[in-house]
């Protein structure tokens, strides 16, 4: 199940585009910013704002893992949760599906979309193997790509859609709003994480 699904299966708590990793809350630890909400009635300044968010996601994952050695980035953000390392290596699986995703609305009438088990794609060997910095970097590179197509964008361009196959319809204006609360949900996992082991 990707994060769509997940999240659209799963309770809904208020959680806006200016919530950030320096602000959380641990009452359940796998959702240490709250859980996703859609924004009731969003703005274009509200727009704004959620790419500004997107745009900062990079150098917060990076400044998050800073300094983190190999023990401790393969250690669970919460028991039975993942591991720092694969938390990192989720972020650009995660926002490359959702960059695709936006291609594929901006060019098409409403495309099924291909989910993915972001479950399993963590568990594949690489998470392992590859360092962190590979995937930051190919987070920085994806973020300037996405960032440029999503300020580009018009109005009328968040109103079309996609269709996922588990969870219905969702606009790009949904996308935007579930990707400026995804960023900083992941780095305060590892912020979290980083101040009870007081690292």
């Amino acid at each position: 199940m990707d994060l769509e699904a997940r999240n659209l299966l799963s309770p809904l708590a208020g959680v806006a585009p200016s919530c950030t990793a320096t602000e959380p809350t641990v009452s359940d630890p796998r959702y240490p910013i709250g859980p996703f909400t859609p924004p009731a009635a969003p703005t274009k300044a509200w727009r704004e704002q959620a790419i500004d968010i997107i745009a900062g996601t990079p150098s917060r994952l990076r400044a998050a893992v800073a300094g983190l050695d190999e023990d401790q980035l393969d250690t669970p953000y919460r028991p039975g949760g993942w591991t720092l390392r694969q938390v990192v290596h989720h972020v650009p699986d995660s926002h490359l599906n959702a960059y695709t995703r936006v291609k594929l609305a901006l060019t098409e009438h409403e495309p099924v979309i291909k989910p993915y088990d972001e479950a399993a794609w963590a568990g594949l060997p690489d998470t392992d193997r590859v360092p962190v910095e590979v995937s930051l970097a190919l987070l920085d590179a994806l973020h300037q790509r996405w960032v440029a197509l999503l300020r580009s964008m018009r109005d009328e361009d968040f109103a079309r859609a996609y269709v996922h196959p588990e969870t219905g319809r969702h606009t790009l204006e949904y996308l935007l709003a579930l990707y400026a609360w995804h960023g900083p949900h992941h780095v305060a996992h590892i912020t979290t994480a980083r101040a009870q082991h007081a690292w």
